[in-house]
C-alpha cells in the first residue's frame, strides 16, 4: 500500500490516479490527524508520499516522523514546493529516505522510492549561493523551527509578518 499524505485534493486525486494504474493500492489523508487514525486502523503502507506543508501552516515532518516511528521499513518520500536544506536535512534526520521538489512526477518518486543509499559519486560543484538563495534557507530555517508559525518566525526574522507572508506567496510553487 501507498500512503500519500497531500492537503491539495485536486493534487493528491491526481498523484493516487497515477501511482493506482502502475498497480499501487492507495490511501491518502490531508494531514497528521487523519494519518494517525488510518495506522490506528491497522493500515501498514510500505511506501509513503508526503508533502512538507500542510493545510493550516502544518508541517509534514510531524508525519514523516510518526510514519517513522511506527513503520520503519517503510519508504518515505518527502515532497515540497518549499525546498530548502534546512527542511531536507529535517527531513532526513526525521526519517525521510528521499526529498523532491515540486514538480516531481510518478517515475522521478518511484525512483527514489527504488534508491536504498547515498550516491557517492554525486556531482560536488562549487556553485557559490547568491544573497537570495541564502535568504530563503534562512527563512526556512526558522519557519521549520517555529513549525510554520509565520508570526513566530516573522518575529524570529525581525521582519514583519505580512512581509514574510509576501515573500513566502512569491516563492509558493505549486
Amino acid at each position: 500500500m501507498l500512503l500519500i499524505v497531500e492537503d491539495d485534493p485536486a493534487f493528491a486525486r491526481t498523484l493516487a490516479r497515477s501511482f493506482e494504474r502502475r498497480g499501487y493500492q492507495v490511501a491518502t489523508a490531508t494531514g497528521h490527524d487523519q494519518l494517525a487514525a488510518l495506522l490506528a486502523t491497522g493500515a501498514r503502507p510500505s511506501h509513503a508520499v508526503v508533502d512538507l506543508k500542510l493545510a493550516g501552516g502544518a508541517s509534514g515532518l510531524a508525519c514523516v516522523q510518526t510514519l517513522r516511528h511506527a513503520l520503519p521499513e517503510a519508504r518515505i518520500v518527502v515532497l515540497t514546493g518549499f525546498a530548502s536544506i534546512a527542511t531536507a536535512v529535517e527531513a532526513i534526520k526525521l526519517g525521510a529516505d528521499h526529498y523532491l521538489a515540486k514538480p516531481s512526477n510518478t517515475d522521478d518518486i518511484e525512483a527514489a522510492f527504488a534508491r536504498m543509499g547515498g550516491d557517492v559519486d554525486a556531482p560536488v560543484d562549487g556553485r557559490h549561493s547568491s544573497i537570495k538563495t541564502v535568504e530563503w534557507e534562512h527563512i526556512h530555517q526558522v519557519l521549520v523551527e517555529t513549525d510554520f508559525n509565520i508570526s513566530e518566525a516573522a518575529r524570529r526574522l525581525g521582519m514583519h509578518r505580512r512581509t514574510l507572508a509576501r515573500k513566502l506567496e512569491k516563492r509558493q510553487l505549486r
